[in-house]
């Protein structure tokens, strides 16, 4: 892999991991809370948006191959249809559990 392809992925980290690590430090005299809580904010905005758009991208894509393996094989529709629909669950419960963190991110 090029160092441009993984330009993105390392961006992505970033906003990731370093932004909510960010949002909880703590100054030593405790006087810049309103600072902790703007990041906190913003890694929280960050988190659901990052969480809605990998999973629309992961429905999006499960449900493609779905469709393409069904459309090749149409007698085996109903044993495609189940695991896509127990993945699209799946998916979709770690969007709603990203939400729940953001929810509670700012509260800290």
């Amino acid at each position: 892999m090029s160092i441009r392809k993984l330009r993105p992925a390392f961006v992505v980290f970033l906003a990731t991991f370093l932004v909510p690590m960010a949002a909880f430090a703590a100054d030593e005299a405790g006087a810049n809370k309103w600072r902790v809580k703007s990041w906190a904010a913003l890694g929280a905005g960050l988190s659901i948006g990052l969480a809605a758009l990998g999973g629309a991208l992961g429905q999006g894509r499960a449900a493609a191959a779905a469709l393409e393996g069904i459309s090749r094989n149409p007698g085996a529709a109903a044993r495609i249809q189940t695991p896509m629909i127990l993945g699209l669950a799946l998916i979709e419960s770690l969007v709603l559990f990203a939400l729940l963190v953001a929810y509670l991110l700012p509260s800290k």
